[in-house]
């Protein structure tokens, strides 16, 4: 008799977003993504950090202060970097991620053809980027839905 007791494939996925996160050295957010095709393939993993060659220990991490004294004018979110680490095309693929993307985010997921995005939390609704995020999504008829899962927690040994 088989196993019953198996993770599904949007539980997986998002689960590999969520470990790429935890490669993420920002001390308050934490976000990973992966790109999958059609035929359940990973094409891409990020999560979100500087840019190469820009020093973690140099850049700042701050979210409030002058603009270039904070992480975000550096700091190149998951979506980006799974986009520009993938080893195949990511037309027509879905990607997972932990965190609904920005609309800088939504213009690279579209650019890119990506057709779906599954993510976990919603926490900047209604804010203007999240508002901008979705109309532009909704216009290049990009889906997206929020990961509905049975499981809350996975357990990693080594």
């Amino acid at each position: 008799m088989k196993n019953e007791n198996y993770i599904s494939w949007d539980e997986y996925f998002m689960g590999i977003a969520i470990l790429s996160g935890k490669r993420s050295k920002d001390p308050n957010t934490q976000v990973g993504a992966c790109i999958v095709n059609e035929e359940k393939k990973i094409v891409g993993v990020g999560y979100n950090g500087f840019p190469q060659g820009c020093s973690d220990d140099i850049f700042p991490w701050e979210r409030e202060g002058a603009f270039l004294e904070t992480k975000y004018p550096f700091v190149c979110h998951a979506e980006l970097n799974a986009i520009l680490n993938s080893v195949k095309s990511t037309k027509g693929c879905s990607i997972y991620v932990g965190l609904f993307p920005c609309h800088e985010c939504a213009k690279s997921i579209i650019q890119c053809g990506i057709k779906e995005i599954v993510y976990l939390s919603d926490k900047y609704s209604g804010t203007d980027s999240d508002l901008a995020s979705k109309k532009m999504l909704d216009s290049a008829g990009v889906i997206y839905r929020q990961l509905q899962n049975k499981i809350k927690k996975i357990e990693l040994e080594f």
